[in-house]
């Protein structure tokens, strides 16, 4: 699991991979989310814990073995560079999975009740001040994206790839954790949002060699959708999907996302080999 590089050192064996990642679903469906929903506390507290739970069992496994750390990150040293670009795909892919979801309503759309909780659950994330938006961004937007990608991308990834071989074994691996990743949100209506993502991070996260890109996309895209959501929605009038809008957005997502990926892939912030 090489390619452009990817993962040069041992990740963990596949079964203790396995093992962490179902530990880790476990602790956030039934742990995590449920003993923040218990308590009392409010959406964003049960939207840390729930996430926090998620990566606690990756967490220890990675303090009773350390060396198994370099696997998980990554070891192309991150530069500037690295993180913008990987903040720009994060941008391009908001643009291109806003598109999906409206062209997906098409064929699709979403329930009356699906969306008044959808609403509901922006209604009780506002912000009310800039501290608020702050910690709201961190809880929702970043916190998710460490969290989900260390898991999905940093324990499993390499290790499927690593047990599944080269070649169409890595693009195995990149599939089954995509699922996976669109599985734990929980969200049969977003499933494809998801999924195509956990696609796009997998290749990622194969194509630069190192966690954080994925890493920094992700929160990217979060937070763009925070923030954006409620000034695209209007409670007021019904949902109408519009194709020509989404299809625009779609191709606009991927004509942008494409070549961001390439550059990511390219070793630049690299010194060159000597002869």
């Amino acid at each position: 699991m090489r390619p452009n590089g990817s993962t040069p050192e041992r990740p963990f064996p596949l079964v203790a991979a396995i093992a962490v990642t179902l530990a880790g679903i476990a602790a956030m469906v039934g742990g995590g989310t449920a003993l923040a929903f218990r308590s009392g506390l409010g959406l964003r507290a049960q939207i840390a814990m729930g996430t926090l739970a998620l990566a606690f069992p990756a967490v220890a496994a990675l303090l009773l073995r350390p060396d198994l750390w370099p696997a998980v990150r990554g070891t192309r040293r991150v530069t500037g560079r690295l993180l913008g670009l990987s903040l720009l795909l994060g941008a391009a892919l908001w643009v291109g999975s806003a598109g999906l979801m409206e062209v997906q309503s098409l064929l699709v759309p979403p329930t009356p009740e699906y969306l008044d909780a959808f609403r509901a659950i922006h209604r009780a994330l506002a912000p009310n001040g800039p501290l608020d938006t702050l910690v709201s961004v961190l809880v929702i937007a970043v916190l998710p994206g460490v969290c989900e990608e260390l898991v999905v991308r940093g324990v499993l990834l390499p290790s499927l790839g690593n047990s599944l071989g080269p070649g169409r074994g890595t693009w195995l691996a990149v599939l089954v954790s995509a699922l996976l990743f669109g599985a734990i949100h929980l969200d049969a209506f977003r499933f494809l949002f998801t999924f195509a993502l956990g696609l796009v991070f997998g290749f990622l996260r194969l194509r630069t060699g190192s966690l954080w890109p994925s890493v920094c996309a992700h929160a990217s895209l979060n937070t763009l959708t925070f923030v954006v959501a409620p000034f695209v929605d209007d409670p007021t009038k019904p949902y109408t999907p519009s194709p020509a809008l989404g299809a625009a957005f779609l191709l606009a997502g991927v004509a942008v996302a494409w070549p961001l990926l390439q550059a990511l892939g390219r070793r630049v912030d690299s010194p060159p080999s000597r002869p």
